[in-house]
């Protein structure tokens, strides 16, 4: 577990830590409420337009009509984790020099352990490639960078990075907060068998902690966070564009043990830390302000190998988890925001002030 995130945590969330770590964690809680999965980081917020900038600069002219869209465009809230064609330009169109410059971007939001998340579940489909004897759906290089508006100071913008089992997506606000959601990861093969990378589990930590928290829960906790019925075979939110809390929650970290609610927040910090420190402060702040509110919901058998879904829900946040597909070989991992997905609701705000009826 990342040990930033931890000693971000602060008032309502150091008293459900264990002691050791109430012991090394110093913050205070703040006043505000976090409107949306943003952080207020110029510097961020500038790194990541300049990214932008480096790479739209070195595309001609049929390159940028396909790479870039209106921040307002339909398009921009399309989003899927399934292999498909996709709107924007992907690696393979690109020459070596321009494809280096979307690295770059993406080394603007990511953290090191989501840039090597990421990648890796990019190389799968070389796996998937020789495993389906070359299919031409399998491609390393049919990932997609689509720009939405222009990447400019004191404007919105925003940005994607998408293709199977990865839907990055960042808006940027014209006062530098960066929203980060819906953030998305999923891996086929769930674990690599064989070969040189034989053992590998790109998502093992969200699953593994899931898994200890729901076998950690006793018989009456049970009650509670265990879902009737088979685990659904998909995420329950799948690809909406808004989401809404789902229901029931299951148990509340209130009435977890100081363990339990250890472990519930390594299965958060396996999200959130995806992403460089500074653009999480303001979501880690809600989670922190949020933390007695937080429940945890399990679906499914605590078995090795068995299909199992898990999901964590605090006022604001949701993170679903699910391993179905591919007897329990294909899981997938999402953090939503139900109040800020795309900057919906900041940009709304934004245009209410600056486009209003004079």
């Amino acid at each position: 577990m990342s040990r930033t995130f931890l000693t971000s945590l602060a008032a309502l969330t150091l008293s459900q830590l264990p002691a050791p770590l109430r012991a090394e964690t110093n913050a205070t809680a703040p006043a505000t409420t976090a409107p949306a999965a943003v952080a207020l980081s110029g510097a961020a917020a500038t790194e990541m337009a300049l990214a932008a900038q480096s790479f739209l600069a070195v595309l001609d002219d049929t390159q940028r009509a396909k790479a870039v869209f209106p921040l307002t465009a339909e398009e921009r809230q399309n989003w899927h984790f399934v292999p498909m064609d996709r709107q924007g330009i992907t690696l393979g169109e690109l020459r070596p020099d321009q494809d280096h410059l979307v690295y770059g971007l993406l080394g603007s939001a990511l953290s090191a352990e989501g840039w090597r998340k990421t990648t890796t579940i990019m190389s799968f489909e070389k796996v998937l490639f020789d495993l389906e004897n070359g299919s031409p759906k399998r491609n390393t290089e049919k990932y997609y960078v689509t720009i939405f508006g222009e990447p400019k100071a004191g404007q919105p913008w925003g940005w994607r990075f998408e293709g199977h089992h990865i839907s990055m997506n960042f808006t940027v606000t014209a006062d530098s907060m960066v929203v980060l959601t819906p953030s998305f990861l999923g891996a086929n093969p769930g674990e690599i068998k064989d070969g040189p990378r034989a053992g590998l589990r790109v998502l093992g930590e969200e699953e593994d902690l899931g898994l200890a928290l729901a076998r950690s829960l006793t018989p009456d906790q049970q009650k509670t966070a265990f879902l009737p019925g088979d685990p659904p075979a998909e995420l329950l939110t799948n690809q909406e564009r808004r989401v809404q809390p789902l229901v029931p929650a299951g148990i509340a970290a209130r009435d977890l043990t100081e363990a339990q609610r250890t472990l519930l927040w390594q299965v958060i910090a396996e999200y959130v830390d995806r992403f460089r420190p500074d653009l999480t402060t303001t979501a880690k702040t809600s989670l922190q302000k949020d933390g007695g509110q937080l429940s945890f919901a399990w679906c499914g058998s605590t078995d090795a190998g068995t299909g199992h879904y898990y999901r964590i829900q605090s006022p604001q946040f949701l993170f679903e988890f699910d391993n179905t597909q591919n007897n329990a070989r294909h899981p997938h991992a999402v953090w939503r925001d139900f109040n800020g997905d795309f900057g919906a609701d900041l940009l709304k705000d934004h245009y209410g002030k600056n486009h209003a009826p004079k």
